[in-house]
């Protein structure tokens, strides 16, 4: 495993391989939650999504069930959920656990000392921005919005 696009992760429809299609493009890796307070950020990161995809740009979200159990729903209610209300277009990835024992191998890889940013996830909707060729460039709080200028600026850089 060299890079974040090496990794495998399942789709939320199931596919195989969701990282993998994304390879050569820079990515903003988030873990999302359907009940949370911070959730109408999809709608910033869906609007990052159509602003920049055609600079070879995507989010990826991570449903995840961690915090507060904000993600309860099954994989066709959170991909209906972020459709009809968010009209989300970016990649989601079958739902997977970001920290503890059971920790996606993805987030091993972005919360690694020596490959990510070290230190466990602290809450929903925390981001990852990934070149690239995989590596791991920044990591920012859950409280960053999608349209934070540092973290506009780091896209621009990284594009």
């Amino acid at each position: 495993m060299s890079g974040f696009y090496d990794i495998a992760v399942r789709g939320i429809d199931g596919s195989e391989d969701l990282l993998g299609r994304l390879r050569g493009k820079v990515t903003l890796a988030v873990n999302v939650a359907s009940r949370c307070g911070l959730t109408p950020q999809y709608a910033g990161l869906e609007q990052l999504q159509r602003e920049l995809r055609e600079e070879n740009f995507t989010v990826v979200g991570f449903p995840c069930n961690q915090f507060a159990a904000q993600e309860p729903g099954s994989e066709a209610q959170i991909a209906a959920f972020c459709r009809s209300n968010y009209d989300v277009s970016f990649p989601l990835s079958a739902k997977l656990e970001v920290n503890g024992p059971n920790r996606h191998p993805l987030y091993r890889f972005l919360t690694s000392e020596d490959r990510g940013i070290a230190g466990d996830i602290s809450w929903n909707f925390e981001k990852f921005l990934i070149g690239r060729d995989g590596r791991v460039l920044k990591r920012y709080p859950p409280e960053t919005k999608p349209q934070d200028s540092g973290l506009m600026l780091d896209i621009a850089e990284a594009l």
